[in-house]
């Protein structure tokens, strides 16, 4: 894994809040003495759409959080604006949850569909799309804290729908950003790359001539173009046909491409049985793939009351795959049981500790090499700190 350079990391509270919440034990001990200790960047830590804990995902603001806090990669979900020019977002039509679009009249005419109140039973809704407007026009857009009120029956209550738990201090119209500035914001700062590539919400080929190919050599491209070395670039998709394509016509590149594996949310798939699934990991392997990355929970399992690596980790690792997961702290206070991405855990999940006590096991038994954080400082500190 390459590693670049490797300035002062601004960690904050947050690590040393974690560390005050654990059990009395050894990784309190160890912890605990880093926690006065400077830190600086790791590739271990990768920046989920940037710090969307506080900061508006997929914004420059969000990055930059990402980057102080010593990301040493960072994501852009890459999808596709009216006029066939790459973008960061998480899906290609979110704008209406995640932008100011609909408080933009000239914009919001042109969403696929119209804010609607909610009324009679029914929640509201909107739909806007990077497809329906310009990349001009998008750029136009300020970027907020993810999330939308299905209960609003007014637009500004609408648009006031984001977690509780995620503060909008810091979204004073912080700019949206296309593939390209992200990659020049990157390279400024000397971090490596991991642009997603999204599933279209358009039929394909869009406009009859994009076709899914051109939209991942495009993403490839766009590297090439500013003169960024494969090895640092972490390509991702969830659609294995897309990381097909990439190890066919972009060999170099594919060689760190991250198979985003959610063929585990499927109903039939049995965690305690990962050989069912198809391709297996064996012939993933042999087709070239190299890294595989399902959500947290998959990863780790409980025995006699403790986390253990489960059966996927062991399989996916005997099988010569590398390891990253998702997502870190993006799940809000974890007293609850910490939800979807802690659903194998949830029975010994009862406070925030366990995001530094999962990170332990992730890091130490089950062997990933990286893991995405709404909030990089967790991992930067546990990084600089355990390996």
């Amino acid at each position: 894994m390459l590693i670049l350079s490797l300035p002062h990391a601004e960690l904050g509270p947050r690590p040393g809040y974690l560390t005050d919440l654990l059990p009395e034990g050894d990784l309190k001990q160890q912890l605990s003495a880093c926690l006065q200790q400077p830190a600086k960047r790791h590739p271990f830590s990768i920046g989920h759409r940037g710090a969307p804990l506080q900061f508006p995902e997929h914004s420059k603001a969000s990055y930059l959080a990402a980057i102080r806090m010593g990301a040493g990669i960072v994501e852009c979900d890459v999808t596709f604006t009216a006029d066939k020019q790459l973008v960061c977002r998480h899906a290609q039509c979110d704008l209406h949850q995640t932008t100011d679009i609909l408080l933009r009249p000239e914009l919001a005419a042109k969403c696929s569909t119209p804010f609607t109140p909610a009324s009679d039973g029914q929640t509201a809704s909107a739909k806007c799309c990077t497809s329906d407007i310009s990349l001009a026009e998008y750029k136009s857009l300020c970027a907020k804290m993810d999330g939308v009120n299905l209960q609003a029956d007014n637009l500004t209550d609408y648009l006031n729908g984001s977690p509780d738990w995620r503060t909008t201090l810091y979204q004073q119209c912080s700019a949206p950003l296309s593939h390209q500035e992200s990659i020049a914001l990157f390279q400024q700062h000397g971090v490596m790359m991991t642009p997603e590539l999204k599933a279209p919400e358009v039929a394909m080929p869009y406009e009859g001539d994009y076709s899914q190919q051109d939209y991942a050599q495009q993403l490839i491209n766009d590297y090439k173009a500013a003169g960024v070395k494969p090895s640092e670039v972490w390509p991702q998709s969830f659609q294995l046909a897309d990381i097909r394509y990439w190890l066919k016509h972009e060999p170099e590149f594919a060689k760190q491409a991250v198979f985003l594996d959610d063929r585990v949310d499927a109903e039939h798939y049995d965690p305690a049985h990962p050989e069912q699934l198809s391709p297996s990991f064996s012939e993933l392997k042999a087709e070239g793939l190299n890294i595989i990355a399902p959500p947290l929970w998959v990863l780790v399992s409980v025995e006699n009351g403790k986390l253990v690596p489960s059966a996927y980790a062991k399989a996916a690792r005997a099988a010569g795959l590398q390891l990253i997961t998702w997502s870190l702290e993006r799940s809000g206070p974890l007293a609850a049981g910490g939800g979807w991405y802690y659903q194998s855990i949830s029975s010994i999940t009862s406070d925030d500790s366990m995001t530094l006590q999962l990170l332990d096991v992730l890091a130490q038994q089950v062997g990933v090499i990286g893991v995405f954080s709404d909030w990089p400082a967790t991992t930067t500190f546990y990084a600089n700190c355990m390996l």
